[in-house]
């Protein structure tokens, strides 16, 4: 049986392996008619009703609360706000570590848990609002930024 790290609410800001990051991904959203949840790839993702449903670009699913999206998502041309369609993240620098070992996390206090795998990253969006992202899709989507380490060097950089 595979021994998986638990953290609690963890703070990155002084992790000497964390490394700013920034998303690039265009997605596709709808909006939630009612409450439900979505089984990721990282776990259960419970939402209410107008909760955005996004799908990435690399066909992950996932939830974001309608107050959240509204301020970290714009349309795509000619796309309006609050219509079902494609939308794209606001480049938003937010701290992410690599786990070197399975692990697990609540989004955010007393939310839903999520288990991610060794490789997997460990993204933390504010204080007490986490995420995980696969290991192969945190390459594809997002980009470390070398001049917003938190310390030291970041392990995993790439180039954009």
């Amino acid at each position: 049986m595979e021994v998986v790290l638990q953290l609690q609410n963890p703070d990155l800001s002084s992790d000497s392996d964390a490394c700013w990051v920034v998303k690039d991904e265009v997605v596709s959203v709808e909006f939630a008619v009612a409450s439900g949840a979505l089984e990721t790839i990282v776990g259960l993702n419970r939402y209410a009703a107008g909760d955005a449903l996004l799908t990435g670009s690399t066909g992950d699913r996932w939830c974001v609360s309608r107050d959240r999206f509204d301020v970290k998502y714009v349309p795509e041309a000619p796309l309006s706000h609050g219509e079902v369609g494609k939308y794209r993240n606001r480049p938003v620098a937010v701290l992410a570590k690599r786990m070197s070992v399975a692990f697990s996390v609540e989004r955010s206090l007393g939310g839903d848990l999520l288990k991610g795998n060794a490789g997997d990253w460990l993204v933390r969006y504010a204080p007490g609002d986490h995420g995980i992202v696969a290991a192969d899709r945190f390459q594809r989507v997002y980009r470390v930024r070398g001049a917003l380490r938190v310390m030291g060097s970041c392990p995993h950089e790439s180039q954009p």
